[in-house]
C-alpha cells in the first residue's frame, strides 16, 4: 500500500511515519497542504492520511482538490473536531473516514485497512435497480431518474449495503461492522453523519423517500 501522510505536527508525523513503515507500507510524509497537492499530482497513492489543520492550505481544501482531480483512492482525515456537523463537513469534502485526535495507533491502522478495503470490494452485479434508483458498481455512482449522483467511497458502501438488504431493517451495529469493521472503534456520529449526507444526495425534494431512520434500531431502504 502506498500512503501519502500529510501532518504538520513533527512529533506525531514522525511516529505515524515510522508506524506505517513497520507495516511495510510505502510512505511519503509532507507537512503542508501545498506540498500534499504537488505530491498527489505526481504519484498515485492508495490512501491519503490528511490532517485537517495545516498551514497555508487546509486539509479540507486539499481533500476537495483531490476529489475534483478525480483521485479515487482513500482519504482518511485526522482532526480534533468531533461533532456531527464537523464530520459532515469532512465527508462532504470527499473524505472516506474521519479519525479524531488523540487516537491509538492500533485504531489508525484499523481505519487504514478499512478505507483500503472499500476500493477492493468484490463486484457482484454491475448495475442494480430498486424502484427509480440505479446503482452502478463500476462507476460507484447512482442515478434517480435522469439525475446522476456521484458518491464518495463510504457513501457508495452504505448505499450498496442498503440496496442489498432492500426492505429490511439494518441495525446500526451491523452497518458499523460492515462499513468500518469490528476492529474499528467508530463513534455513532460517524454513521449518523454518513447517513445524513447520503440521504441529502439520494432523497431530494419532491422525490419519494427511500432511506428511512428506524428509531432506536437502525436504517432501511424501501417501505
Amino acid at each position: 500500500m502506498r500512503v501519502l501522510l500529510v501532518e504538520d505536527d513533527k512529533r506525531l508525523g514522525k511516529l505515524i511515519h515510522q508506524l506505517l513503515l513497520r507495516q511495510e507500507m510505502q510512505v511519503d510524509w509532507v507537512v503542508s497542504g501545498d506540498t500534499a497537492s504537488d505530491f498527489a499530482q505526481r504519484q498515485e497513492y492508495d490512501i491519503v492520511i490528511l490532517d485537517w489543520m495545516l498551514p497555508k492550505k487546509s486539509g479540507l481544501h486539499v481533500c476537495r482538490e483531490l476529489r475534483e482531480r478525480h483521485y479515487c483512492g482513500g482519504i482518511l482525515m485526522l482532526t480534533a473536531k468531533d461533532t456531527v456537523d464537523d464530520l459532515v463537513i469532512g465527508l462532504e469534502a470527499g473524505a472516506d473516514d474521519y479519525l479524531v485526535k488523540p487516537f491509538e495507533f492500533e485504531e489508525l491502522l484499523a481505519r487504514i485497512r478499512s478505507v483500503g478495503r472499500r476500493s477492493k470490494l468484490a463486484l457482484k452485479e454491475e448495475v442494480v435497480r430498486v424502484e427509480d434508483l440505479t446503482l452502478n458498481r463500476i462507476t460507484r455512482s447512482a442515478e434517480r431518474g435522469a439525475r446522476v449522483i456521484p458518491l464518495s467511497g463510504r457513501e457508495f458502501q452504505l448505499l450498496d449495503l442498503l440496496v442489498q438488504n432492500y426492505g429490511q431493517v439494518l441495525p446500526k451495529e451491523v452497518i458499523l461492522d460492515q462499513i468500518w469493521g469490528l476492529e474499528c472503534d467508530v463513534s455513532p456520529n460517524n454513521l449518523e453523519a454518513l447517513v445524513r449526507l447520503l440521504r441529502i444526495k439520494i432523497d431530494q425534494s419532491g422525490e419519494v423517500e427511500l432511506i428511512h431512520n428506524i428509531r432506536g434500531i437502525g436504517y432501511k431502504m424501501g417501505d
